[in-house]
């Protein structure tokens, strides 16, 4: 986040901060991915099958934007910038049949931001 290396004061988030989004690690989704090809033949359901995590979470403050504040100990203020868009007001993603063929993921939205924001 070069908003706290560079010891910024805020970080401006599009929208009102009201959509909610579902987020998935990478190697959750590389490890769906091979789960799925070793137990799952498209070719006998004709289903196409969703990969996420079944959990969404607001950008407000308070959720998302506060818990990436939170785990970069990023000190400025968060403003949001109404005059552009929000996008859609949900993105969640039903995973029913990827958790009854029995797939769950495994790391958690902290956890994902955590490393992530360690390698960078």
């Amino acid at each position: 986040m070069k908003q706290r290396i560079n010891k910024e004061p805020e970080v401006v988030v599009w929208g009102t901060g009201t959509p909610i989004r579902e987020f998935m690690h990478v190697d959750d989704m590389a490890d769906a991915c091979v789960y799925l090809m070793g137990n799952y033949n498209y070719d006998e359901t004709r289903e196409f099958i969703n990969i996420g995590v079944g959990e969404d979470i607001s950008i407000k403050e308070k959720e998302l934007a506060e818990l990436i504040k939170s785990i970069t100990g990023y000190e400025g203020k968060i403003v949001y910038d109404t005059s552009k868009p929000d996008g859609t007001p949900c993105k969640l993603l039903d995973v029913t049949k990827l958790h009854s063929l029995g797939w769950k993921d495994k790391i958690s939205l902290k956890d994902s931001i955590k490393r992530v924001f360690d390698e960078y």
